[in-house]
């Protein structure tokens, strides 16, 4: 329990419903959605859609999403990836041939097709209650009458409105500048393409005047982009992957994403007496940083398209990690793995919610960086995210890019097991930190006994390109330590990431929900 003399968050309970996420009107739109008649499924899309207006640096229609899904009265869980694939134009050998030796960020060449709109349209169709019409029309409204711009999402906004461009700027800036804190934001191009995707469906956005704004503008950007790309785009199901941690089953989502890169540093980490170690202190931060540079590595050298993924049962097999293990000095760290030739990304959203029938949804929608490329459709101002910058041009990888492929992914679902049953459904944001981000917060509930809003709350390290993060949650003393042992100790402009939660104690019948002091957002139940 937390103390009460002290600033902080108490974790929420209810019965009914609930849902946490990083902005409150998207919570309390997926809550209301319930209250309705609505299930998980129609909450997480209502939320995950306004998301994009409230936080459009963030995520927006223009971008990729995962999910898992699990239904009512069953305890298995589906994996829907929503991301898209490269344009039937792009190569790896052509962007080589034109001087580059990394994918461009603020061009058409990364734009993938956005497969985020699809995904929820398949969703809504397979396990949704209410249409598209009832779950869209929150955001349509929003869009038309505005959001008011949260703290947060203001913060980040004015560090990043430099780089929009052209219909990007027009749409997503206030003259150019940043709006401030409370400033309403509209987007009267997307509330049509909303109402669009209400009425017809996919078709709505991937065919006819809306898919002709999107290839058309790509293509006057110097983008490979077809109809037919748009056409094609579809979304799949699968099998999540999992492993356990002192009997808590971890499940994520399968490559494209990098949920094995968490499977793995919780296998590793499981080799280490954490429990022994000050959870906020020197030794664990260490480990921990060490660990995660060789999860890193593995997935850096590992993780595509599924259909290009090989090494899938190494990374996630114990005696792997047993061997990586054996390589982490306690007194020294090491250097950092090879830097990837491919961006990193930061900029994500996450939300989750659990219904009165106990179905439950972790789902994760993004651009990758700010505001994606920069560049937007010229009729509809629809954001093009920047994903296919997650490829890499190196010749032969698994990751390489080319036609029609998904690159790697650094958004991530997660959810947990116990005992055969779904005890939590949760995710966590912050690019490449996704992977740590879960196996800190799994081994702050399993090893230290944390709610779900403390170790939400708890401070954050990170080793990130030779950088080792450290939140100014951390005392003094531990930064030097950290410095003594060899590690380059900065502290990051803002807070790591952020992370909501959802558990579900099956034995009182009651959700307990919590949401990170990182963003803006909060949980809300009925």
């Amino acid at each position: 329990m937390r103390d009460f003399h002290l600033p902080g968050r108490s974790p929420v309970f209810a019965a009914n419903g609930m849902c946490a996420t990083s902005h409150p009107l998207a919570a309390k739109v997926a809550v209301e959605m319930l209250e309705s008649g609505g299930n998980a499924v129609d909450a997480a899309v209502a939320g995950a859609v306004l998301l994009g207006l409230c936080e459009p640096q963030m995520t927006g229609i223009g971008g990729d999403c995962f999910a898992l899904i699990k239904p009512a009265g069953d305890e298995r869980v589906v994996a829907l990836n929503g991301s898209g694939r490269a344009p039937a134009g792009l190569t790896a050998a052509k962007l080589r041939a034109a001087g580059h030796d990394r994918m461009p960020l603020d061009t058409a060449d990364p734009v993938t097709v956005p497969g985020a709109v699809d995904a929820f349209c398949q969703m809504s169709r397979d396990y949704g209650l209410k249409g598209l019409d009832s779950v869209l029309a929150p955001a349509i409204r929003y869009a038309e009458e505005g959001v008011p711009v949260a703290p947060r999402v203001a913060f980040d906004w004015v560090h990043h409105v430099g780089k929009l461009q052209g219909a990007a700027r027009d749409r997503y800036s206030m003259a150019g500048a940043a709006p401030v804190p409370g400033q309403f934001f509209r987007h009267t191009g997307q509330a049509e393409v909303l109402r669009r995707i209400a009425a017809e469906g996919r078709d709505g956005f991937y065919a006819g005047e809306v898919a002709e704004d999107m290839a058309t503008s790509l293509q006057a950007l110097g983008g490979t982009h077809t109809l037919q790309d748009f056409a094609a785009t579809a979304c799949t199901y699968g099998d999540p992957i999992s492993g356990t941690y002192k009997g808590t089953e971890l499940v994520e989502h399968p490559p494209n994403g990098q949920g094995a890169t968490a499977i793995l540093l919780n296998n590793i980490l499981s080799h280490f007496d954490l429990p022994s170690m000050d959870p906020f202190g020197t030794a664990r931060a260490h480990i921990e940083a060490e660990a995660t540079k060789l999860a890193y590595d593995a997935r850096n050298r590992f993780i595509a398209d599924l259909d290009h993924t090989t090494r899938l049962a190494h990374m996630l097999d114990p005696a792997t990690a047993g061997h990586l293990a054996a390589l982490i000095d306690p007194d020294r760290a090491m250097a950092s793995p090879a830097p990837l030739t491919e961006a990193f990304h930061k900029d994500t959203i996450y939300i989750t919610v659990v219904d009165k029938d106990r179905m439950a949804v972790s789902l994760i929608y993004s651009i990758f960086k700010d505001f994606g490329c920069g560049l937007a459709s010229s009729k509809f101002g629809i954001l093009f995210h920047n994903r296919g910058a997650g490829f890499t041009l190196e010749a032969g990888h698994p990751n390489e890019a080319n036609p029609g492929k998904r690159p790697m992914h650094t958004i991530i679902p997660a959810m947990l097991r116990q005992n055969g049953k779904v005890t939590m459904s949760f995710g966590v944001m912050g690019g490449q930190y996704q992977s740590t981000g879960h196996a800190r917060f799994v081994t702050n509930l399993v090893d230290y006994g944390l709610d779900a809003q403390a170790a939400i709350d708890a401070p954050r390290c990170f080793d990130e390109f030779g950088d080792m993060k450290v939140e100014k949650g951390y005392r003094d003393e531990v930064r030097q330590d950290l410095i003594d042992l060899g590690h380059k100790v900065v502290t990051p402009l803002n807070g790591i990431g952020g992370a909501q939660a959802i558990r579900i104690d099956h034995d009182i019948g009651v959700l307990e929900g919590g949401s990170d002091p990182r963003k803006d957002g909060c949980a809300l139940g009925y």
